[in-house]
């Protein structure tokens, strides 16, 4: 976000997509509740295009009971069948995401506190340019509630109270909005083709 003396704040959508935000996933730990991590396994070379972030293994990590787990995209024939973002659960184990609150009726949701930034900087710009493609970009995704004028003040509050979960790590300080809502984005996720023209 721009922001000069004198001039109301500017945001300009440089196209980042949601898969972006995947490195790092702070959700609700599925055998005690509290804050776990998951990430791409640390053996792993670095992705060099993020989309190779939805098919790359990944490990789910709680620091608060030690429960683990790993997860791999799934070959179906010739096509390695990776995950789908969106929805308020993580797009590979399936879990709650940590950084969930109710928000003018709804529920506001991001990965991690790099992803609360950028919405923050989308929401609380006055002036919003778009440079990229709004098929593949993921700001012209943001639910038209949250794009509102008259909802920013409390979309605002909303990330706020988004950044101060991910500095809590324990059951007890858990939202109460970080529960199964089953609404996931398509079942069949993000496919990538082998040995053969894309």
């Amino acid at each position: 976000m721009d922001s000069e003396p004198g001039r109301p704040p500017r945001h300009v959508d440089s196209g980042q997509w949601l898969a972006q935000f995947t490195d790092r996933l702070l959700v609700v730990c599925p055998r005690c509740g509290s804050r776990a991590l998951v990430v791409p396994r640390p053996d792993l070379e670095k992705a060099r295009f993020f989309s190779e972030l939805m098919f790359m293994p990944r490990r789910l990590v709680c620091t608060a009971c030690g429960a683990t787990d790993e997860w791999e995209a799934r070959a179906e024939g010739a096509a390695l069948m990776g995950a789908a973002v969106g929805g308020t659960e993580d797009p590979f184990f399936r879990q709650p995401l940590w950084l969930q609150t109710r928000c003018v009726g709804h529920i506001l949701w991001a990965y991690n506190e790099k992803h609360i930034n950028e919405l923050g900087a989308f929401v609380g710009a006055v002036l919003r340019q778009r440079v990229a493609s709004p098929t593949t970009a993921m700001v012209p995704r943001i639910p038209v509630w949250m794009k509102r004028a008259d909802n920013r003040s409390e979309v605002l509050a909303g990330l706020g109270a988004l950044r101060a979960l991910a500095d809590r790590s324990s059951a007890e300080q858990r939202s109460d909005a970080a529960y199964r809502r089953g609404d996931r984005p398509r079942s069949r996720g993000s496919a990538l083709f082998r040995g053969g023209p894309y």
